[in-house]
């Protein structure tokens, strides 16, 4: 937490950043906690992370959150990144320190897991392979988690296998990489697949993903928010599988950044919930 304050400052930079949900949700924390303050959306263009970041000390900031395309410049950037940034290869979440260095860490994981245990509790990380669709930061943070959590099989797909290959290298986790082509395959016999790239976003195509060969009882989760129901979790929903969306790993990332800002754990409630999916229907 910054020191000396009576006034909180957090934020989230991007590129672009103002369609950011996440200042809807600090800011209702900030009336939840009782606590003088404001969280703020930062556009940062590519090329202008380091003043920006070196910027936050002096302005009084206790942190800030970072998305697209910004986590992976971080590295080279904050005084010191925390083993799971490192392994993830991505910082999510930076800390000023009293004595004005920044911390990085990624919180990601932390938001995948929670929503998923808190959305469908009986799930149980023996109870079968996960696939996980994508090879981006997302999908790092995705397999980080699964392998935390206990999951002793990781399926891979992407369709540049090399960066697949990349992902699965990099992490200390049971990860095996499948060929795109194979994607349908790749979901037989799995307890849980998770769609970590942007296809099925508002303005995107939908993902390319037959789940035929999935089992009924399996997860299907999306980490995208935009739209609430993306066209994959339409298709499992059909099929009767349960699904999970991406907002409740919107909701959860942010706690762990609060614990570490302001020494205080806010609370992801159905108020909270409701207040962003009508942000969300309503945009």
């Amino acid at each position: 937490m910054a020191q000396g304050q009576s006034f909180h400052l957090a934020g989230v930079m991007g590129w672009p950043v103002m369609h950011s949900r996440s200042p809807l949700m600090h800011n209702h924390w900030f009336a939840q906690q009782g606590l003088k303050g404001s969280y703020v959306p930062l556009a940062i263009a590519p090329g202008g992370l380091e003043p920006a970041l070196r910027a936050l000390a002096p302005l009084g900031f206790s942190g800030c959150n970072l998305t697209i395309p910004h986590k992976q410049d971080a590295m080279l950037i904050v005084d010191e990144v925390d083993a799971v940034a490192r392994a993830i290869g991505a910082i999510s979440c930076v800390v000023v320190r009293p004595d004005g260095t920044l911390f990085g860490t990624n919180n990601d994981w932390l938001g995948f897991m929670a929503n998923l245990r808190s959305s469908h509790p009986d799930w149980q990380p023996k109870a079968g392979p996960v696939t996980v669709i994508g090879a981006g930061g997302g999908a790092r943070a995705v397999c980080y988690g699964l392998a935390q959590a206990g999951v002793s099989e990781i399926r891979l797909v992407n369709r540049t296998r090399a960066r697949a290959e990349a992902v699965a290298g990099d992490l200390s986790a049971p990860i095996t990489v499948m060929d795109w082509q194979d994607r349908a395959q790749a979901l037989a016999g799995v307890s849980l697949v998770v769609n970590t790239t942007s296809q099925g976003m508002v303005g995107m195509d939908p993902l390319d993903l037959v789940l035929d060969q999935l089992p009924p009882t399996a997860i299907v989760a999306d980490i995208i928010y935009t739209p609430l129901q993306s066209p994959l979790l339409e298709q499992a929903a059909v099929r009767g599988n349960p699904t999970l969306n991406g907002l409740g790993m919107l909701l959860y990332q942010g706690v762990p950044a609060w614990q570490l800002w302001f020494g205080v754990e806010p609370q992801v409630t159905d108020t909270l919930r409701d207040l962003m999916v009508q942000s969300l229907v309503g945009s």
